[in-house]
Order: C-alpha cells, then structure tokens, then sequence
C-alpha cells in the first residue's frame, strides 16, 4: 500500500506514504489515490477530504520511470486526481516539496494549507518536459501572471510565506502541522450545509474551469512539441545520471 486513510468525523485523510521515492506518482499510487476519492465521492456520511503526504514530504511528482498515461484514471485522469469531477471540498496539507505533479496535485485541490517547510516548485523544464497535468493553467489561475511565469520557465522555488502573500495558501503553520490545520479547515466546511456547500463549489468551477478544455488543448499542443525533439530523453536521463543536460538548439 501507498496510500492510506483515516476518517475523523465526516472528513476523509488521505495520505501518500512512498517517502523511499519521495512519494513519487506510479501507477500504483495513482490507483489507490482514485479509490481513496472515489471512496470520499461516494460515501455519504465523508462531507469534506485532505489530501497529505509524510511529515517530511507531500510529493515530488511523477515517478520519471512511469510509462505515458500510466498514472491516469477513468474517473479522475492523472494521479486519480487531476481532471475528477468533484462534489466535495479537498484541502491539501503540503509537508516538504510539492514539486512538478505534486505541485499540480496541490492545484487541483480547493484549498491548500502548508507548513513552514513547504516548497512549491515546476522543475519539469529543466528535465526537457512541461507542467502537463494542469500546472500551465491552473499556476496562471492561482498566482499572479508573471510569477507563475517564472516557476514554468526556471523551476524556481516557491517559499509558503511568499505563496501565501500571492494568495496560493490559505494557510501557514509551523513544521509538522499542515495535517491538523487541515483537518481543522475541513471540520470548519462540514459544519456548514452539505447541499450549499456542493452547490457553490459547483457554481464555482462552472465559472473558473469554464476555459479548462481550452487549457488542456494547449497543454496537449505544447506537450507533442516537447515529445517530438530530443530534450525530454535528454533531460530524464541526465536526472538519472546526476549530470547537467545538453540540450539541443531549437531550429
């Protein structure tokens, strides 16, 4: 198992527990997180979830080893997660890196809480890929324009204290506690009604994700760029051999 659970009250916590690979996304991982929310979908007596990593690390995204579309689900598209449509509030509790997927993870959540030690960061173009499981949108979205810029095209590190000034981060806490202030949050949104609750985070995604076909051509267009050249092979292989890439010139 990669994934566990723990229900507290009418709240469903999720967790990622690979920290040997830094809980890295496989298929299998991908498997028992869309079970972990589809159980929370259909279960009536969950009304809210969190979604968590291990005390030192919330995910470093994909494994480079996955194969393409390994990691993608009927229900919930990348991870189990990406593209589900959902019902209920998820928070995300981000200990440690959210780097490439598990950055975007953190995205397609409603709200995100994160300690001290958090670090939000696209290191994709420096491995010769992109942000393609929705971090091209949703970064524009959530950060203001020129910020999300520059975490896409460097890899930058994104601190929690400047995350949560951009608005990324609803909330801040010290080291170890993402998961109980998480928790808190989503006890908050289940005493309010379940049915308003749903209803306006329906109304909500209506409007904000209104455009996300349009982002996903977008991504898809850029990500066949990326698949035809030679930097993606060159990128994941100087990863794995701990050297400097040597990319191509563009013609």
């Amino acid at each position: 198992m990669t994934v566990v659970t723990e229900v507290r009250d009418r709240v469903l916590i999720i967790r990622i527990e690979r920290e040997n690979k830094r809980n890295a996304i496989d298929r299998e991982t991908s498997l028992e997180l869309d079970a972990a929310l589809n159980h929370l979908e259909d279960e009536p007596e969950l009304w809210a979830g969190v979604l968590t990593g291990t005390p030192n690390i919330f995910s470093a995204g994909s494994d480079l080893r996955n194969a393409p579309g390994e990691t993608v689900t009927p229900r919930g598209g990348e991870y189990g997660l990406i593209r589900r449509q959902r019902t209920k509030p998820l928070v995300a509790a981000v200990e440690g890196v959210a780097f490439g997927g598990g950055f975007e993870i953190a995205l397609a959540c409603d709200l995100i809480v994160a300690s001290t030690t958090a670090q939000f960061s696209f290191p994709e173009v420096n491995r010769g890929v992109l942000a393609a499981s929705g971090g091209l949108f949703r970064a524009v979205r959530a950060l203001p324009l020129h910020i999300a810029k520059e975490l896409l095209l460097t890899g930058a590190v994104l601190e929690p204290v400047r995350a949560q000034q951009f608005g990324l981060i609803n909330r801040v806490t010290s080291a170890g506690g993402a998961e109980e202030e998480a928790v808190a949050l989503a006890k908050e949104i289940c005493c309010a009604s379940p049915i308003s609750v749903r209803a306006t985070l329906a109304a909500v995604a209506e409007v904000v994700e209104q455009d996300n076909e349009l982002g996903w051509s977008a991504t898809s267009r850029a990500f066949s760029i990326v698949r035809e050249g030679p930097d993606e092979k060159e990128g994941i292989n100087a990863f794995f051999e701990k050297r400097p890439p040597r990319w191509s010139v563009p013609r």
